[in-house]
């Protein structure tokens, strides 16, 4: 049987090193859920990118080292804002309109998620630690690569990531996630629900779509490092992981 395609853009189109580090664990990551990671190089033409995207039945939008340009959601650029990646930003904005126009599912992660966000015109908060008093130092959220168990998140009652990680039995009151973001969501965009916050700051840490019936995901958080540590994958990670490419077989077969 073949395996669900996925298209996965390079991280970043100025950082070669950072792809080589951080795309690997995606394409793992995908693997082990039973799919086929199909990188996008982000130097390509729109013309390869289109041809990519039209081969694959779901997206995952990792994360980057960029930001998302603030002149896309009206707001002047902070200066602890990372430069924009214009090359990742045109990728996803296909990927994206790509995935609304033919009904495939989607996965955001960390910059994914605001990526999305943007996309659906959502605003960001553009750096936690000078966000206003009721958010800025309550929560670390950058504690490192290595912190698997950064800060614990709270799950959206009736939420599709609710029945999702309560379906592994997973309580939503002791679940952690690792944390890896100077950025986070400002307002929900267009069709975008919030899934989960962080329950001491009130940062969102997850975003859906609202259409019950198509699978639009995007967390802030990295399940995708959880493949390196096998002993310490969480349920709810692996969850989300499987889940989307369930998401994707079963698209296939309604559009078959």
């Amino acid at each position: 049987m073949t395996l669900p395609r996925i298209a996965i853009p390079e991280p970043t189109s100025t950082d070669e090193a950072y792809n080589q580090r951080s795309l690997p664990q995606y394409i793992h990551a995908v693997a082990a859920s039973g799919g086929t990671a199909v990188p996008i190089p982000l130097h390509a033409t729109a013309v390869e990118w289109a041809r990519i995207l039209a081969s694959c039945s779901g997206i995952l939008l990792p994360g980057s080292p960029a930001d998302v340009d603030p002149a896309r959601y009206g707001e002047e650029r902070a200066k602890e804002t990372a430069a924009r990646d214009e090359a990742r930003e045109a990728v996803d904005e296909l990927l994206l309109q790509g995935a609304l126009d033919q009904g495939k599912p989607v996965l955001g992660i960390c910059y994914g998620l605001q990526s999305l966000n943007v996309w659906r015109r959502g605003t960001l908060i553009q750096d936690l630690p000078h966000a206003d008093a009721a958010i800025a130092g309550m929560v670390n959220h950058q504690p490192g690569r290595e912190v698997q168990k950064a800060h614990p998140i709270l799950l959206t009652a009736g939420s599709r990531l609710s029945h999702l990680v309560n379906g592994v039995g997973e309580e939503s009151a002791g679940l952690f996630v690792n944390s890896s973001h100077h950025q986070a969501i400002g307002r929900p965009g267009q069709e975008l629900a919030i899934a989960a916050t962080s329950p001491e700051d009130r940062v969102v840490e997850a975003l859906e779509g609202s259409d019950p019936n198509r699978f639009v995901v995007a967390v802030q958080w990295h399940p995708e490092r959880m493949f390196r540590f096998q002993l310490e994958q969480t349920p709810a990670s692996l969850a989300i992981r499987n889940r989307f490419i369930e998401a994707i077989k079963a698209s296939k077969s309604a559009q078959s």
